[in-house]
């Protein structure tokens, strides 16, 4: 009975051995073709997925990031990195989800990649530029998250962000697993003027970390919400300079008039010329006739920095009978800083001369010189809120026109156009050239959405 009962083990055993032979054969055939993936991805290692991930992206398609997505849950965070960078690359809309997912990974990179990579589908682009472009691994960890440069990126007005990408980004300002992941949060939901995540980003004032508090207030500055503004009027007297100098050029900018006492504060008791210019900036965006003497003063000042925060100030205090003074600056001035600031001034007192040599012409002008463009556009932009500047604007449209004046003031129109600009962006959106026709395409849309 021994023997028999051995011997019918044998056969079963036999028996046994060929069924999984069998199977094994089905299995490379692909008749079990489904459930192969699965038995792979259980016996690889992880530079084998990686691999799969490779493959995949490769071949791009939503299809493919479902199957890649498929990997965010791997033990192994280099296979997730890979998996996170390879949706992020495909980038359609189905990477949405997926990256959704992967902002809840508690990894720092994970958390920073994914972050970007939802930016990145907002602004094509971004993670070129984004602190993740940046990452550099060391001794198994990942070290230069942050370079301490500021970014400016922005998306276009006409573009809107979902309400849970918005939702799910703010939620790693106070609750990322890093101070890094924090601040590139923060930085994100400035890049996509997030208004709702407003709450999130004024809390993070309030954090320990230097980068955190920063990238919030470069936040707000971007999101252009002035009820934010008193948020950060605590860190007007900041010991870091580098947040006390932001929070400033915040509080100038969204004209928390509140803040004036504090701003006096600042420029009679900072030493640092840096601080103290801006602080006169901020005062001069937002003067009232306590500052006029001050202001006035300032236009004769050694500082060339300190005459442009005079001839600002006194362009906004409004009086048409400073115009002399200003016009006196604007033709005797050898700088092009305080020059432009005394050609601003003058023309925010009303005149609209667009003859040659005019100070509104000499602002259009300063739109074809690469130094000193961005600073044209900000006077432009803030004069062109008014009709009257815009309608004397208007036929430096025409056929004499550079590119670059063009362009330019198809971004003024974008940000301060009102009805009446829709023609001009409509012209300007079929121009010959194609970056004027993107241009004016930009301010198109934006007007049109503003002005249904």
């Amino acid at each position: 009975m021994k023997r028999a009962s051995f011997q019918i083990k044998c056969r079963l055993s036999s028996c046994g051995r060929t069924a999984l032979a069998i199977l094994a054969l089905a299995v490379g055939s692909g008749v079990y073709a489904t459930a192969a993936p699965q038995t792979q991805a259980a016996q690889s290692t992880p530079k084998d997925r990686i691999k799969a991930i490779h493959d995949l992206a490769k071949q791009g398609g939503t299809d493919n990031i479902a199957s890649i997505a498929k990997y965010l849950k791997d033990g192994d965070r280099d296979v997730r990195v890979e998996a996170v960078k390879a949706i992020v690359g495909i980038g359609t809309d189905a990477s949405l989800a997926p990256l959704l997912a992967a902002l809840k990974d508690n990894d720092p990179e994970l958390q920073m990649r994914a972050t970007d990579g939802l930016v990145n589908f907002y602004l094509p682009g971004y993670v070129q530029s984004g602190v993740t472009a940046g990452i550099k691994r060391f001794g198994g960890g990942v070290v230069n998250y942050f370079s301490g440069s500021r970014n400016d990126s922005v998306i276009p007005p006409y573009v809107e962000v979902r309400p849970d990408v918005i939702e799910a980004i703010s939620g790693l300002i106070s609750g990322g697993s890093s101070m890094e992941s924090r601040a590139n949060a923060a930085r994100a939901e400035g890049v996509l003027r997030a208004k709702g995540a407003l709450p999130a980003i004024e809390q993070g004032l309030h954090a320990k970390d230097g980068d955190v508090i920063y990238e919030c207030l470069v936040a707000i500055e971007k999101i252009n919400d002035p009820s934010a503004a008193p948020s950060a009027q605590f860190l007007l007297h900041d010991f870091s300079k580098r947040i006390q100098f932001e929070a400033i050029n915040l509080t100038g900018l969204l004209r928390n008039k509140a803040a004036l006492p504090d701003l006096r504060d600042v420029f009679a008791l900072t030493k640092d010329k840096k601080v103290k210019a801006a602080a006169l900036e901020a005062i001069a965006a937002m003067p009232e006739n306590q500052d006029t003497h001050l202001l006035e003063h300032l236009l004769h000042d050694k500082n060339p920095d300190f005459r442009v925060a005079g001839a600002e100030g006194v362009g906004r205090l409004g009086d048409p009978a400073d115009r002399p003074k200003l016009q006196s600056m604007f033709e005797s001035e050898t700088k092009p800083a305080p020059r432009m600031a005394a050609a601003f001034g003058d023309s925010l007192l009303g005149n609209l001369d667009m003859s040659d040599f005019a100070p509104l012409r000499y602002l259009v002008n300063q739109l074809n010189s690469a130094a000193w463009r961005g600073v044209s556009l900000g006077y432009l932009v803030e004069l062109c809120r008014n009709q009257k500047v815009r309608e004397a604007i208007y036929p430096a449209l025409g056929s004499g026109a550079t590119r670059d004046e063009k362009t330019g003031l198809a971004k003024v129109l974008e940000t301060s156009g009102g009805k009446d600009s829709i023609p001009y962006a409509d012209k300007l959106s079929r121009d010959p050239d194609s970056d004027v026709a993107t241009a004016g395409l930009n301010a198109l849309r934006t007007l049109r959405m503003r002005f249904p």
